[in-house]
């Protein structure tokens, strides 16, 4: 019957489908890309800073110049020339002395996870990971039926002793955690950036314990204040798996990603590459190579900080200003979000009807927790809209939650407060200073 919710399908599909959800942001998307609404939800990069003209001859040079090759088949490792330039890209980050034949070329980060989780992970194995998370990443872990114990962060990000815990914990209950999954710098979605400190001692826990580290860096070049600090990869070699994408520096639509493996994984990882999409897409590793060979592309990343930083700024000044009392939030000081902790009593999952109405999106905390915690905080985003529509959506979202709050005020709580969970420690008062 056309039109239809029901699925006669249920019970063809394997376990591993039946606890599989839809994302927060998925869902979101098509409300938040209306034009009247202020988009604060996705983690859009500003394409538009882009030379498009340039990047256009560049892509139309390739097609004519390399066509045979760039429009055929590839290899599923992804070519050597593209891993070279990896290679180089990750020196500049401190990840000196990689060889090409260690690297992976993956469709975006997202692939690479995928990867990782096909490679280590069982039905009901466990995986420590920051809370809050990327919430594609929970969804890989999900899909993988493995468990995910969140680990705490406060404001210099993940919490040493915490970690330990949470190992001893997995260990109490008859298991053994596979990795640690983390984004160290700039993380998806707090904005906080694990100390130089924390860093060694995290990894020498995980040393101790034979945890594998599946290190994210999708944003490590995306720095408002100084250096970012070096990558745990850059640190340690065994043992630790580096995912980077060039989604946030270059172009998302492409699609373009890699892993760093530890040389013994490396076949394995191509392997499953190849079982999973054949081979990556050879005119889009075509198109990075071109452009991190013939483009300015350490200048653009320079012009992606500067706007990205007047962005941030507009948004932690939005917040400061307009944002009630009992608002906190943390101070990012690279990548593209901040995370919010709403005034005690409000629900972040349960105001989005009411934000869209008043035409601007966020993402729910919810989406970035495995056991659906994070009702009182949400994400928001800084690199997509301009300054002057980031206030304005801001000025929106406070005028809902002052409406929340004057309801809660006259008509009291129509059931307990929600568990408050806080992903990093914030101050008790508002403003760009509280982490």
């Amino acid at each position: 019957m056309t039109g239809t919710t029901q699925d006669d399908y249920t019970d063809r599909y394997a376990r591993r489908v039946r606890g599989m959800t839809t994302s927060e942001i998925r869902a979101l998307f098509a409300v938040a890309s209306r034009p009247e609404v202020v988009s604060l939800a996705g983690g859009s990069p500003y394409i538009a800073a882009l030379p498009l003209d340039a990047v256009g001859e560049m892509l139309n040079n390739l097609a004519a110049d390399q066509g045979a090759t760039s429009l055929q088949y590839g290899i599923g490792q992804g070519t050597i020339e593209l891993r070279e330039r990896i290679c180089e890209v990750m020196a500049l980050s401190g990840i000196t002395g990689a060889s090409p034949d260690d690297v992976v070329v993956t469709v975006g980060g997202q692939q690479a996870i995928d990867l990782l989780a096909r490679l280590f992970l069982d039905p009901g194995d466990v995986v420590l990971a920051e809370g809050p998370s990327y919430v594609g990443a929970l969804g890989v872990f999900q899909a993988a039926q493995a468990q995910v114990r969140h680990v705490p962060m406060d404001d210099e990000g993940l919490i040493p002793a915490a970690l330990e815990e949470a190992i001893a914990e997995v260990e109490r209950s008859g298991r053994k955690a596979k990795f640690l999954y983390t984004i160290p710098t700039f993380q998806n979605p707090a904005g906080v950036t694990l100390t130089d400190e924390r860093r060694e001692q995290v990894l020498d826990i995980c040393e101790r314990a034979g945890l594998l580290v599946v290190e994210d860096d999708p944003y490590g070049m995306l720095s408002f204040e100084g250096d970012a600090p070096l990558p745990l990869r850059a640190r340690r070699r065994e043992g630790v798996f580096y995912v980077s994408t060039f989604s946030k520096t270059f172009a998302p639509g492409l699609r373009v990603g890699w892993i760093l493996a530890p040389h013994a994984v490396r076949e394995k990882l191509v392997m499953m590459s190849e079982a999973n999409v054949l081979c990556p897409s050879a005119f889009a590793q075509g198109a990075v190579t071109q452009y991190l060979s013939t483009m300015p592309w350490r200048e653009q990343i320079k012009v992606y900080r500067e706007i990205y930083r007047e962005r941030r700024d507009a948004l932690l000044g939005a917040l400061r200003d307009l944002m009630p009392a009992g608002t906190t939030w943390t101070h990012p000081t690279g990548g593209l979000f901040v995370w919010a902790t709403l005034p005690e009593g409000l629900d972040s999952k349960a105001m989005m009807p009411r934000a869209i109405a008043a035409r601007v999106a966020y993402v729910p905390g919810t989406g970035f927790y495995a056991d659906g915690t994070g009702r009182d905080n949400m994400r928001l985003n800084f690199s997509y809209s301009s300054p002057e529509r980031i206030r304005e959506g801001i000025r929106r979202l406070s005028g809902v939650m002052e409406q929340e709050l004057a309801m809660r005020a006259v008509f009291g709580a129509a059931s307990a407060a929600p568990h408050r969970r806080r992903g990093t420690a914030a101050a008790d008062a508002p403003g760009p200073d509280l982490a």
